[in-house]
């Protein structure tokens, strides 16, 4: 992007890993990403410029769903990005994302794009608060004012969709994702049965496998799901299996869209031209931030391949920050930021506004999510 009129470089870049409550149970068919009762930790990234100003990011810790852990992501943030960061112009998001990846290497992909992403969210904060802009004008503009969530349905146990449903609809949503691949396809079936039924043939619904399928299990799921109206069919297969979500692609009655196999947007250049997509999901984090994901969003749009939402059960911050994206992007359907249904961001004072399954854009600069620092400095994780 162009020099703005601005001399302000990076001076500090630090880890604050925080224990938020959490407030629902959670899982993949990885396993659990969120235990009520116990808590849900994030790494607050914090990243201040030569003149006093500041911004904050998130990563999220998932090691059933990612490979990063709340330690790795705090050494890698702390030995070997927050070195290279120190003296980068506040506007120059290209260089360092130059830096980062000579630091740590992208492999075949992206390396720790969770670490990096937090930096590079909180590097977006700290120059629209500098420059006095929304993050969104940083991304090209707005073209939403409000961003419409999914309601996410991953419940085990006889009548807990009917129950996760009724939850949600009571909360005003009116679009639901359902997590299947945890129980087997035939009860994956049953259950996005059970949750069509209860939340009627108007609602937005596509379901998400996170890679828990094989090509034939895929298949007979996707020609089961056609007649529920079933919108898209999310990462039905493992992130790597290119040829094989090809043949999904090709056969199944249900568009597929793919998260967990777009880390860099070359993985999503590979994926179009041998024609394994339909939907392409944007997702903040797993793209290593706004910078990669910007490219992503826009490669998407160039390629004529359509484009959904979604967040890693994010606190406010990264909430924050994706609907700043989506809202630049004009991504007009459903996403999945499930933040608060599973978190309380404990940490966040002024923040977005969500009523009845909407998200409004926020307006101030940077951000726009005010970060209580005393609390996030009483509430640090403990044995990192």
């Amino acid at each position: 992007m162009p020099q703005p009129t601005i001399d302000l470089k990076i001076a500090r870049v630090e880890t604050l890993p925080v224990a938020l409550p959490t407030l629902a149970n959670f899982a993949v068919s990885g396993g659990s990403v969120a235990r009520k009762g116990e808590p849900s930790v994030r790494v607050l990234v914090k990243v201040t410029a030569d003149d006093g100003t500041f911004g904050w990011g998130e990563a999220t810790p998932i090691p059933s769903w990612t490979y990063e852990t709340l330690e790795s992501i705090v050494t890698t943030v702390d030995r070997y990005l927050a070195p290279v960061a120190i003296g980068t112009p506040v506007w120059d998001f290209d260089q360092l994302t130059r830096k980062f990846d000579r630091a740590i290497n992208r492999g075949f992909s992206i390396g720790m794009p969770l670490a990096k992403g937090a930096v590079d969210v909180a590097l977006h904060d700290l120059l629209g608060k500098a420059l006095g802009l929304p993050v969104y004008a940083l991304l090209g503009g707005k073209r939403l004012d409000t961003i419409q969530l999914a309601w996410i349905v991953s419940v085990e146990g006889a009548g807990g969709a009917e129950a996760s449903i009724a939850e949600g609809r009571e909360r005003g949503y009116r679009a639901f994702k359902v997590k299947i691949g945890l129980h087997g396809e035939r009860e994956d079936v049953r259950s996005v049965e059970r949750v069509r039924a209860a939340a009627g043939d108007d609602a937005v619904l596509w379901v998400d496998a996170n890679q828990g399928y094989t090509v034939d299990v895929a298949l007979r799921v996707a020609r089961d799901l056609e007649r529920l109206n079933v919108a898209a069919f999310e990462q039905p297969l493992p992130s790597n299996d290119v040829d094989g979500l090809r043949r999904v692609r090709e056969r199944s009655p249900i568009p597929v869209a793919l998260d967990e196999s777009l880390r860099h947007p070359t993985d999503l250049a590979t994926f179009v031209k041998l024609g394994a997509i339909d939907i392409a999901i944007a997702k903040v984090q797993r793209n290593g931030g706004l910078t990669l994901s910007r490219r992503l969003c826009q490669y998407a749009l160039d390629s004529g391949v359509r484009l959904m939402g979604s967040g890693l059960t994010d606190s406010d911050l990264g909430l924050a920050a994706s609907l700043h994206l989506f809202a630049a992007f004009g991504i007009d359907t459903p996403v999945d930021l499930n933040g608060r249904q599973f978190v309380d961001s404990a940490y966040a004072g002024k923040t977005v506004h969500v009523d009845a399954g909407e998200a409004r854009v926020p307006d101030r600069p940077g951000l726009g999510v005010d970060v209580d620092e005393e609390w996030v400095r009483a509430h640090r994780a403990s044995g990192i």
